[in-house]
């Protein structure tokens, strides 16, 4: 016999999707993409649709997600890991198609403007957190080292990512932008803190 979702889980599901999509309708809505080159709407957007991912990640880490068994919500997190990390390459390449100086400046951390400074350590950050998830059986390193290095760079990404979209006057609004910034730093803090033991080496009895 199939059970039925609880009104809990129903509610969970609920929010987290409105939480999902408001920014990116706001985003796609936005007057701001009028007159832009379908490269820059395209490279915009997935940056929106990589911060909206990056809410799923400790969510799906910690097991929080009801309905979800903890295999199911591992693989659920690498897939949408592959994502996050794909979103951000079209948005960096995308931009790059726009305007090439302003990328290599904001590389070389000698962009004017603050925001591209973020960006590019959550990026690098990003990648850093694919390349050690893709070779974590090859690395052998113990359990507890990978999940500390894994969950640092975690950390990078959101606090870049935040700082990044926050400074921007673009197209996701000032209103959907900080509630979802707001709920990707709530997931993560929170997700740190009940899987602490986890992390932290076991304590030595005397």
């Amino acid at each position: 016999m199939t059970r039925l979702p609880s009104f809990r889980a129903i509610l969970i599901w609920t929010v987290l999707a409105a939480a999902l999509v408001v920014p990116i309708a706001v985003a796609v809505t936005s007057p701001l993409l009028a007159w832009r080159q379908p490269v820059y709407i395209v490279a915009g957007l997935a940056g929106v649709v990589a911060l909206a991912l990056l809410l799923l990640q400790p969510l799906l880490a910690a097991g929080y997600l009801p309905g979800l068994r903890a295999g199911h919500g591992r693989r659920a997190h690498a897939w949408i890991g592959s994502g996050l990390t794909a979103a951000v390459g079209i948005h960096v390449a995308g931009l790059w198609l726009t305007s090439p100086p302003d990328v290599i400046d904001a590389l070389l951390f000698r962009s004017p403007t603050p925001f591209s400074a973020w960006g590019v350590i959550a990026m690098w950050a990003v990648f850093a957190a694919a390349l050690l998830a893709a070779l974590r059986r090859r690395l052998r390193v113990r359990q507890k080292v990978w999940r500390l290095i894994h969950t640092t760079l975690a950390m990078v990404v959101v606090l870049g990512s935040v700082i990044h979209a926050l400074l921007i006057e673009g197209t996701m609004g000032m209103m959907s932008k900080s509630v979802l910034c707001a709920l990707v730093v709530a997931a993560v803090v929170k997700a740190i803190f009940d899987t602490r033991s986890q992390l932290l080496p076991a304590r030595r009895k005397a």
